[in-house]
């Protein structure tokens, strides 16, 4: 059923876990600043303690352990390393985290898989202009061959970013998450655009100078919802969940994967949107340029977080220059999913199967990492998850499916998340663990949930099946 080798995991992020925000000579990073401003995050929380995995990484060891995880998904933090977001300045403390957490989890037989760039840039390059200035792809890359050099001999899976597409819209057009700017229709299309030019830079620094002698694999995790037609005969139902799956995977899938360019249908929807409201300016999502590293075929595998499904029609614009209005499609929850603690998160785990399919045949059958993919809770604490049991079940066989009745080259599944953490704006009024984190006690116990039994079982189970085979 499924690979021998499949990658069973759960994954977590610097910021949401580590605290010590400024333990140690750690540099302060976007998510700092944001939320020590007022109003930016529910009830003014932030990450400085978090589930302090920065002192207490032994116990999330233990949780790693107890689930019977054969790969665990990190993220560095830029600024714990570099302070200043330079090679100028190494934090060793930093670096000694980072090797004793690597370290560990090869002792216990687990593979890391390390993501460079999960959300929290280090707040001197976004002095410097952040992701909007040009400039930044060689700062990453410079980061990243630091990172390749440090720790690569040992790391053989790697993300150089997570969720461009959040990072872009959230921070640079919406402003709800960190640098907390609202640019409508200007500002995610360049932070994009610099992210792919930083990805690509990394990419290639990796296959020049380091995959010959290390034999890892790099990639950039892709965030989408799957989306259908709200009237599947209807063709402006069907141009308009094209356009919506252009701008969400194929904004970053399509120059990586296919044409090493942005897909059409999202360059004429946005050149149409611009005339139409009079912009006269050069196009608004910029060009590769021919004197840089190409942006084509710089993934080794395709990395997706999914987490949930959408029905589409024409609509929902803003009247102005924006996303929303360039992409031209209103997304509908069926009033037949559930929805699970978080309103925008319907319950669809059909969806990620008929993703899956989607990336096969859309992106030449790659390999195909599941790097994120969860279900939340929020009021009252129930230990006892039934309801995320039933999900990861229900997700689960449709991986399978994707696999044995789809042909999908599917090489593992990383949940979200493996403890209860910050989650972004949320705070910690949203919780996806496998484990629950008591944020109310000062030694911020550790607690499986139901489902992280259910999950550990699953994996044992599945494991047992590919070894008779």
């Amino acid at each position: 059923m499924f690979p021998s080798d499949f990658a069973w995991g759960a994954g977590t992020a610097a910021y949401q876990i580590e605290g010590g925000w400024q333990a140690d000579g750690k540099g302060p990073s976007i998510w700092d600043t944001f939320c020590h401003e007022k109003g930016r995050v529910f009830k003014e929380q932030n990450g400085d303690v978090a589930c302090n995995s920065y002192e207490l990484w032994e116990k999330d060891l233990e949780c790693i352990q107890q689930l019977g995880l054969t790969h665990y998904r990190l993220s560095l933090s830029w600024a714990r390393l570099l302070p200043d977001g330079t090679t100028r300045n190494v934090n060793q403390k930093g670096v000694q985290y980072y090797n004793k957490v690597i370290d560990d989890l090869l002792a216990c037989n687990v593979s890391p898989m390390v993501t460079l760039y999960h959300f929290d840039l280090p707040q001197d390059l976004q002095d410097q202009g952040g992701w909007k200035s040009p400039a930044i792809a060689t700062h990453f890359d410079s980061y990243a061959k630091f990172c390749f050099q440090t720790f690569g001999d040992r790391v053989k899976l790697w993300i150089t970013i997570n969720e461009p597409h959040v990072c872009a819209k959230l921070g640079h057009e919406d402003g709800i998450h960190a640098p907390g700017l609202k640019e409508p229709g200007i500002a995610a299309y360049l932070v994009g655009h610099n992210m792919l030019r930083a990805h690509a830079m990394a990419w290639h620094s990796y296959n020049s100078y380091y995959r010959p002698k290390q034999k890892g694999a790099v990639s950039l995790a892709i965030n989408s919802d799957w989306f259908e037609p709200l009237r599947p005969d209807c063709n402006e139902d069907i141009t308009a969940t094209e356009r919506d799956l252009a701008f969400t995977l194929g904004w970053f899938a399509w120059p990586v994967f296919v044409t090493g360019d942005y897909p059409e249908i999202m360059r004429s929807a946005i050149n149409s949107q611009s005339m139409k409201l009079g912009y006269s300016g050069s196009s608004r999502l910029p060009r590769f340029s021919k004197d840089e590293p190409a942006i084509l075929g710089t993934a080794d595998f395709f990395a997706l977080n999914y987490y949930t499904s959408r029905k589409v029609k024409p609509g929902g614009g803003c009247g102005q220059m924006c996303i929303k209005s360039d992409r031209d499609a209103e997304e509908i929850l069926d009033p037949s999913w559930s929805v699970c603690g978080v309103s925008w998160l319907a319950v669809v785990p059909y969806g990620l199967r008929k993703l899956l399919k989607y990336i096969k045949d859309t992106f030449n059958n790659p390999a195909v990492y599941i790097t994120e993919n969860g279900f939340s809770q929020i009021g009252p604490l129930q230990i006892e998850d039934v309801q995320r049991c039933e999900f990861y079940k229900d997700t689960i066989l449709e991986v399978a499916k994707a696999i044995e009745e789809d042909g999908v080259n599917v090489h593992g599944y990383f949940a979200w998340s493996l403890l209860d953490n910050f989650e972004w704006a949320d705070g910690f009024s949203v919780r996806f663990g496998l484990f629950h984190v008591d944020f109310s006690d000062a030694k911020l116990t550790r607690t499986i949930y139901q489902s992280g039994r259910e999950y550990a079982k699953m994996i044992m189970k599945y494991k047992r099946e590919t070894d008779v085979q």
